[in-house]
């Protein structure tokens, strides 16, 4: 039917033409985007898988960098241990060389001086390798590194007590002190003893056969007396001060205290009695000990030898936590090779639900710049048809 108020090939012309503009459109964001699903109308169950896998591809992604920064953190502990052991090679070479007979006392004295440096660079070590602030070579605490979102999705790893008293290597020098009342001493220059002329004391240096002595004079005596007169006796059968005093930071009072850093087996006797009994009693030791203190030393040939033992235990507690240190990076590889797979699978399983197929989607585009061209020409055409009616007007 001719007519001039409707036009309804115009306005099917046109709703043609919005649905192939609308279509267009669609296929222009696609390509510009290169997915499928850019919003929930495109897809909306798609879009609901595909939001889950971009989060877990997201959490796998990140467990594969924790587990970067695992080995990175392990390769630091192991490389530290690295120096370590050879610092522990050291201090056996120097024990064995200590134990041997050929030795004097002054010369292990030299030794015992490095072991004692190697012992202190092993806790220097210990305690100051870190990595992001986080100690494994002085403590045992355990590092949880995750690599999921399960509770089981984690490797533990477990720190190392490497400082020297971890390894039983304290080293130092054997030392042994008189506690007795000697510890209630405020003043070392007050009088401590009182000797009535009769007392003496007696030295003895390592094996040597010789044996110092000195006499108390009937008189009152100091801490620091005390120590002089025994260092006098010291420095005549080894040249070294086997005495000193020592003041206690906390209480303030000072004991007597013999050490035997130079002088190999230190024995040191003071005998019987004193006239007030304020300070030594009868036949008190005053001597060494090669474990005093909790230290190992090569002063002597047996010290060395009990030295031997401690380091050779030393190396292996090293060995044991490296060993596992590597394994854990072995295993740390391992899993970041797995992580490495499953984000791949995950990114293309995630690829075709989401990306867009260009090849199909260029024909669609294709299509629908067709059908939006043949559409404007149409409504043009159809928006003239009522000009027909005019003809039948004039």
């Amino acid at each position: 039917m001719l007519a001039i108020k409707n036009n309804i090939m115009a306005a099917n012309a046109a709703r043609y033409l919005g649905r192939s503009y609308d279509a267009l459109a669609t296929s222009v964001e696609r390509l510009s985007s290169g997915l499928r699903i850019n919003s929930a109308k495109d897809d909306a169950a798609g879009m609901a898988v595909r939001e889950m896998m971009r989060a877990d591809i997201a959490v796998i992604e990140q467990g594969g960098r924790n587990t970067q920064d695992g080995i990175s953190m392990l390769q630091t502990m192991e490389g530290a241990l690295a120096t370590i052991d050879n610092a522990l090679v050291r201090m056996k070479q120097l024990a064995e060389q200590a134990s041997t007979g050929t030795y004097s006392s002054a010369q292990r004295v030299i030794m015992n001086s490095e072991f004692v440096e190697m012992a202190e660079e092993i806790e220097r070590i210990a305690t100051s390798t870190n990595f992001n602030g986080i100690a494994m070579l002085d403590n045992e605490t355990d590092v949880s590194i995750r690599f999921g979102t399960a509770g089981d999705d984690a490797i533990t790893v477990s720190g190392a007590d490497m400082t020297k008293t971890g390894l039983g290597i304290d080293a130092g020098a054997g030392a042994a002190e008189y506690v007795a009342s000697a510890t209630g001493v405020a003043d070392a220059d007050a009088d401590w003893v009182t000797g009535t002329g009769a007392e003496t004391f007696a030295i003895q240096f390592g094996a040597e056969a010789s044996i110092e002595t000195a006499a108390f004079a009937a008189q009152a005596y100091s801490m620091n007396e005390v120590a002089a007169m025994i260092n006098a006796a010291s420095r005549a059968a080894s040249d070294y001060n086997a005495a000193e005093v020592v003041e206690d930071e906390e209480t303030g009072q000072f004991r007597l205290k013999i050490s035997a850093e130079a002088a190999g087996n230190l024995a040191a006797v003071i005998t019987t009695d004193f006239a007030d009994d304020t300070g030594l009693g009868d036949d008190d030791f005053l001597g060494v000990d090669g474990s005093a203190g909790g230290t190992v030393n090569i002063l002597t040939s047996s010290g060395a030898e009990d030295a031997l033992d401690a380091v050779t235990s030393a190396i292996h507690l090293k060995d044991t936590a490296r060993a596992a240190f590597g394994y854990k990076i072995n295993r740390l590889e391992s899993t970041g090779e797995v992580l490495a797979i499953q984000s791949e699978n995950l990114m293309a399983a995630e690829s075709r639900i989401s990306d867009v197929d260009v090849a199909t989607e260029m024909a669609e585009l294709t299509r629908n710049q067709v059908l939006a061209q043949a559409g404007t020409a149409m409504l043009a055409q159809a928006n003239s048809i009522p000009q027909m009616a005019l003809g039948l007007l004039r």
